[in-house]
């Protein structure tokens, strides 16, 4: 069994998470619904939970300021945020590899918060930082990209473009390094939904706007990214490519 506690101003949304966690989730056990962050700390110090489930946005206090009133070695649990948040928000949650649930909260998004959590227990402070940072910092995005032993955070405006070759996807940065990741194309795509930056110009490639110094008609069409590299266009999305960057 899992320990879990809530914690959520709204007592009707306390009441409701309690009740789908117990009759969906019969490995969590639910040991305080608290109301307000203070009583969030005190409880967690009581009952030492392995996952908080936590809403972002409280009277007086963010979610992210529960991570304050602890050391980073007394930070063993897990947190599964809970938001109201709209959908360019949604976008730092998804850089930030950091699990959330969007309210109203749905059954099947539960259970696969619930599927992500037992396979991952992602407790990482540093994804938490990088999560206030990008719902801060309107401009300038980290992404988490996790590869086999390291999460590496990298601005997207570093990143060139994203190249995918079946279930793999080469992220190639403005320096010359690239980062090998055992997730597919549409992974990224799912991700960066929504973002002005990049754009899906190819079944194999998502590329920074920023970036693209030309597009040339010749060989089926294709841009150069920075100057240096030549990435295929598919011709359905020339006209969209040129809508987004205003040309």
């Amino acid at each position: 069994m899992y320990k879990a506690i809530i914690i959520d101003d709204e007592e009707m949304a306390r009441t409701l998470l309690n009740g789908m966690i117990d009759e969906y989730c019969p490995n969590v056990e639910v040991l305080s619904l608290c109301k307000d962050l203070p009583n969030g700390v005190k409880a967690i110090i009581a009952h030492k939970p392995d996952l908080v489930f936590l809403d972002i946005e409280m009277p007086g206090h963010s979610g992210l300021e529960l991570l304050d009133f602890f050391d980073e070695k007394e930070i063993s649990f897990s947190i599964i945020f809970v938001t109201a948040y709209n959908k360019y928000a949604i976008q730092a949650f998804k850089l930030s590899a950091v699990d959330y649930l969007l309210k109203p909260i749905e059954e099947t998004d539960l259970k696969k918060a619930m599927d992500l959590y037992e396979k991952e227990k992602n407790g990482n402070k540093e994804n938490y930082s990088v999560l206030r940072d990008n719902l801060k910092n309107k401009t300038s995005k980290k992404i988490a990209l996790n590869t086999l032993n390291t999460v590496s955070f990298v601005e997207t405006s570093s990143i060139l473009f994203f190249q995918g070759d079946g279930a793999y996807t080469k992220v190639i940065l403005k320096d010359g390094k690239s980062i090998t990741l055992s997730k597919g194309l549409k992974s990224f795509e799912n991700t960066l939904a929504g973002s002005l930056e990049f754009f899906r110009c190819h079944k194999s490639y998502i590329v920074n706007l920023s970036y693209i110094t030309e597009y040339s008609k010749s060989d089926g069409g294709y841009l150069v990214i920075d100057k240096q590299h030549k990435i295929g266009i598919s011709q359905d999305k020339v006209d969209l490519l040129f809508e987004k960057i205003n040309l």
